[in-house]
């Protein structure tokens, strides 16, 4: 079937849960994709991050086939040797000395929100010390308690009531952080750099301030790196950039290179709250999803891909920088790594479109802001070749 042909089939079958462009990519390698009818892309969203290694990475597939060959599942009942494996590989790279395993970064969220409440009550033995305190324009994934955590409005209407117990403060204001902090307060939760909040990056002080105020009130600091984890700004995880350690921190996107997978790791005397029955996933950690989850973070670190982020981010925020003196409506260029966020004094929307006509996928967030997230194995040619078809698109709106 062609691309106009799966179109129709999926306005007749598929719930309209996403504003969905007219693409259907059917094959991916690297940091292009094709669709349907054969035409080529240059992929600078790489599924949202997902994709740190690029489409169909050798070594992913061929853990995903040796596996699928093996077992693909079996249940959290018994032991998974790769499941195994994978959290040793985490916490032999974090401060953590516990993975959970699930399936999606909204999961691993969730994970970490009951796993803070319940660690809170046993420590004080307070069953009102369940507060959570999140920043404004962050995004925490799409289950209740994670649209909850979120401080957009627009991800919260029409499901109310909320979960209760979170708290939105504007990010990086740690003062304003301080001050929302009450008896009944028992973690903090953000990003280290918003993603779907437009690419903010906080100040270089911001997270230390944040650790002294946890420290000093006995709060949980929780990292959610699920976009910015596993070497997409140049470091394994995000907030080593800020020299800050958290209590726990979550995982997903490109942790299996493609596979859907979770974690939430913890210290151990965090993690010990969790005792069997206060929580599970069924899929979460299969043999199949862990197979894939080593190949892609031994890949991440073997590869020199962690340079490569550092170096190919330094290069695309020159490239932008320069349409940026070229161009009166970009007004911000900011980023770490392949982390990068470009701000316009118009809505972006537009420029999405054409960039998917001339064979380029981009990608907009919080209206203005254009996000690029491409696979870490970008080359300095197909970032020039995105920037020479931005170049074209801006020259055109701005006539």
């Amino acid at each position: 079937m062609n691309t106009t042909q799966w179109i129709a089939k999926a306005d007749k079958y598929i719930m309209k849960t996403y504003g969905r462009y007219p693409l259907v990519p059917v094959r991916g390698e690297g940091c292009r994709v094709w669709d349907a009818d054969g035409k080529e892309y240059l992929d600078f969203l790489a599924g949202v991050a997902v994709n740190n290694l690029g489409h169909c990475h050798p070594k992913v597939v061929e853990a995903l086939r040796t596996q699928a060959a093996e077992i693909i599942h079996c249940s959290n009942y018994y032991h998974i040797p790769n499941q195994i494996e994978l959290a040793e590989l985490l916490c032999a790279h974090s401060f953590a000395d516990k993975v959970f395993f699930c399936n999606s970064g909204a999961e691993a969220n969730e994970a970490a929100i009951k796993l803070a409440r319940k660690h809170a009550r046993e420590k004080t033995g307070d069953a009102e010390r369940y507060g959570i305190i999140t920043a404004l324009a962050s995004f925490h994934g799409r289950t209740m308690a994670t649209i909850s955590a979120t401080g957009q409005e627009k991800v919260q209407k029409f499901f109310d009531p909320l979960l209760h117990g979170f708290t939105y403060v504007p990010f990086d204001d740690a003062a304003a952080l301080e001050a929302a902090v009450t008896p009944t307060t028992c973690a903090v939760m953000l990003e280290p750099i918003q993603g779907e909040g437009g690419v903010v990056v906080p100040s270089a002080d911001y997270f230390r301030k944040v650790r002294e105020i946890c420290d000093r009130h006995g709060l949980l600091l929780i990292f959610d790196e699920v976009q910015v984890g596993i070497g997409r700004t140049g470091k394994l995880f995000a907030h080593e950039h800020f020299d800050v350690t958290p209590d726990i921190m979550t995982l997903a996107k490109a942790l299996a290179g493609g596979a859907p997978i979770g974690a939430m790791l913890a210290r151990d005397e965090i993690a010990a709250s969790f005792s069997p029955g206060t929580h599970g996933s069924t899929f979460g950690g299969n043999p199949l999803v862990t197979a894939a989850g080593l190949a892609a973070v031994r890949a991440v670190l073997e590869e020199g891909l962690l340079n490569r982020a550092e170096e190919m981010g330094e290069y695309l925020v020159g490239e932008l920088e320069r349409l940026k003196g070229k161009y009166d409506i970009i007004t911000d260029v900011r980023g770490i790594g392949l982390m990068v966020g470009m701000e316009l004094s118009v809505p972006a929307g537009d420029i999405v479109l054409k960039g998917l006509e001339r064979g380029v996928l981009l990608n907009v967030a919080q209206d203005r802001v254009l996000r690029f997230v491409p696979p870490l194995v970008v080359t300095k040619q197909e970032v020039n070749d995105m920037i020479a078809v931005l170049d074209g698109i801006l020259e055109e709106m701005t006539k």
